[in-house]
């Protein structure tokens, strides 16, 4: 490399130059200004005219939200019928609210219990205190104060290592909740396989022609019973796969060989809570959504969430001075976990804390309105209605 070359480079990215103590005696001076000099000089006075030109186009072009033309549709599920309040999920046509808005907005239902629970963090506990004996009261609880526009009713009593309660004091509990709120009711066991399907089926005998969400059919219980509980008394199947979009299709195609339609069936492909796998969440609900929009018949029904998973994050409870409060932070985490699954396309949240239902059920309100006329909602007191 000669001395001039290497000049030119060590000057690349130089703008000024500056001499001290320079001296030059000269009778006369002349400058040439070099070939390459000259052509890196105009060079870069046409890429700056080429940008200007590229940012005026950008400013005079109207901004035209990417709109993609799907196939398929998502079902419409109806919940709430006789002496309920009929609540609808499902019906999009796209995924996003810019492509199209949808038909229903989302739907969150307020856990309630069948027994007192002691073990829920005291920032949900402190608002149902006087209720938890009598599930009646915590569900009019729910809906008089807090505005729930639907109950899920966990009837955690029954499982054999809790109460052991029977089917006939899981159908009381329903025939209490149902004569206490006229809204639409998710009804769930309590998690054990052998007993859920007959504490399902006699809370559907006891909830006949009130279009219940049955909670829940999985591949690890006998569904069929389920199923049929669904197709005898007139209630939907909530349809459990754990975070598999395969296990989901064949879970769907079974309970519709069980007289279910698209029409009957909310999935729930698992909610995994911010920090706790809300990753793998984003990816099934995403790609089951997808999957519907593009045609496949199988998993085109709307999808739930168990967003109350949230307040099993420690962040959410535990106490520790420099994380916050836990007043503000198990909200938040309950919120943030279910604006994400809304935002995957989830239809119904089943959630625990008021100030986290209210957010999300007026967020979920605008997804019914077009997207860019849409009025953002005043947030400034979610936050300090806490205190």
């Amino acid at each position: 490399m000669d001395k001039m070359t290497q000049l030119l480079k060590l000057l690349e990215n130089t703008d000024t130059i500056e001499l001290n103590e320079f001296r030059m005696d000269f009778e006369e001076l002349e400058l040439n200004i070099m070939p390459a000099i000259q052509q890196v000089v105009q060079t870069a006075q046409k890429q700056a005219q080429q940008a200007e030109i590229v940012r005026e186009a950008i400013l005079a072009e109207e901004f035209k939200p990417p709109i993609y033309d799907y196939a398929g549709e998502v079902a419409e599920v109806q919940l709430g019928a006789g002496t309920r309040k009929p609540v609808f999920l499902g019906g999009q046509k796209a995924l996003y609210r810019f492509e199209e808005p949808q038909p229903n907005p989302p739907v969150v239902t307020f856990d309630v219990f069948d027994i007192p629970m002691p073990g829920l963090p005291r920032p949900i506990r402190e608002h149902f205190e006087d209720v938890m004996e009598h599930p009646g009261d915590w569900a009019k609880k729910a809906v008089k104060d807090f505005g729930a526009n639907m109950v899920t009713i966990h009837l955690i009593g029954t499982g054999p290592k809790v109460m052991d309660k029977t089917p006939q004091q899981a159908a009381a509990d329903i025939e209490e909740v149902l004569q206490a709120v006229d809204v639409p009711l998710v009804i769930g066991g309590s998690g054990d396989p052998q007993k859920d399907p007959i504490i399902l089926e006699a809370a559907a005998a006891a909830a006949e022609d009130e279009r219940c969400l049955l909670a829940s059919a999985n591949l690890d219980l006998d569904y069929r019973k389920v199923a049929k509980a669904a197709v005898d008394y007139n209630h939907a199947v909530l349809s459990w796969a754990i975070t598999d979009i395969n296990m989901q299709k064949t879970l769907n195609k079974y309970l519709m060989k069980e007289g279910l339609t698209q029409n009957d069936i909310v999935m729930d492909p698992t909610t995994c809570a911010l920090g706790y796998g809300i990753e793998f969440s984003i990816d099934v609900i995403t790609r089951t959504r997808l999957a519907a929009l593009k045609g496949d018949t199988d998993l085109q029904m709307p999808m739930s969430s168990g967003t109350t998973n949230a307040w099993g994050s420690r962040e959410a409870w535990m106490k520790k001075e420099e994380w916050g409060p836990t007043d503000y932070r198990g909200p938040i985490w309950e919120i943030v976990t279910g604006l994400t699954m809304m935002l995957c396309g989830v239809d119904i949240f089943m959630m625990l804390h008021p100030q986290s239902v209210k957010a999300l059920r007026e967020i979920g309100e605008t997804f019914t309105k077009d997207y860019m006329t849409t009025e953002v909602p005043d947030i400034s007191n979610w936050v300090t209605q806490l205190e």
